[in-house]
């Protein structure tokens, strides 16, 4: 089975391009960068594809202990790259998927030329040890899990509309929770369990590859502080504040988001 099939890759825009791959986030799909990636399709060549679990992605591959880290996902967008043959990517990756390009980069580095990183976020929980400030609690996060593991869609419609932000129209809050919904249940427990545990802070340091933090206002997944805690451990990094609420700017305002990372692009 090739990764083709396996994660749904669609390839878009121009032919001979420079690839541009976009991962999205947790309990989403490659939909999620409908309004975006056009953007950037008379210059690119886009690589659109699913996370394992999402989408239209091959549920059977899905393997507990390899994706039991995010280097699991991370090594899904290498073995991509290479059955692509891409050089010189721009990687743009939404939540968790941001860290998952940071991991990918981090291995071989020489296929990246930067990265995007929307809403990311290295570590969920507060550490207190280092006044590092990631939004939750431990508690936080083990009630947020409790209340995934016990009531999947009552969840998903719970938490999908603080996600998305307040204020965003009523159909955005419904496709995202309608998204989520569409995730394999039980994958999208472990894959939530994986994310939201990770520390990967350490790994930014990893990467000295030029990257684009997009900064939401209102994040109730990825504050303020998180941003710019990512933005300010690499001296490479630009950090864009957007007036855009919520955690899902591709969606919620696809211009602004454009408009950064063409601004981040430019030679």
């Amino acid at each position: 089975m090739g990764v083709v099939h396996r994660n749904n890759v669609r390839l878009e825009g121009r032919v001979g391009g420079a690839p541009m791959v976009l991962a999205h986030g947790f309990g989403c799909d490659q939909n999620m960068w409908r309004h975006v990636w056009p953007a950037f399709a008379d210059a690119y060549r886009i690589v659109l594809f699913d996370h394992v679990g999402a989408g239209g992605s091959d549920l059977a591959a899905y393997d507990r202990a390899k994706y039991g880290s995010l280097q699991g996902y991370a090594d899904d967008v290498l073995e991509l790259c290479r059955a692509l043959e891409l050089h010189d990517v721009v990687f743009v990756g939404h939540s968790v998927s941001s860290v998952i390009g940071v991991l990918a980069a981090a291995e071989e580095p020489e296929r990246f030329a930067r990265l995007v990183l929307v809403g990311p976020s290295p570590r969920y929980i507060d550490d207190e040890e280092s006044a590092y400030v990631g939004g939750f609690t431990r508690e936080d996060i083990e009630g947020l899990l409790d209340a995934l593991d016990s009531n999947f869609l009552g969840w998903s419609a719970a938490y999908a509309p603080a996600i998305m932000g307040a204020g965003q129209p009523a159909e955005l809050q419904e496709e995202l929770t309608n998204s989520f919904c569409r995730t394999d249940p039980e994958i999208a427990r472990h894959f939530a369990r994986v994310t939201f545990l990770s520390d990967n802070r350490a790994d930014l340091d990893a990467v000295s590859l030029p990257r684009l933090v997009l900064q939401c206002s209102d994040d109730v997944i990825a504050p303020r502080s998180v941003g710019e805690y990512v933005a300010e451990r690499i001296p490479s990094s630009t950090l864009v504040h957007l007036r855009a609420s919520g955690h899902c700017p591709n969606l919620s305002a696809p211009d602004e988001t454009v408009a950064a990372i063409r601004d981040f692009l430019q030679p």
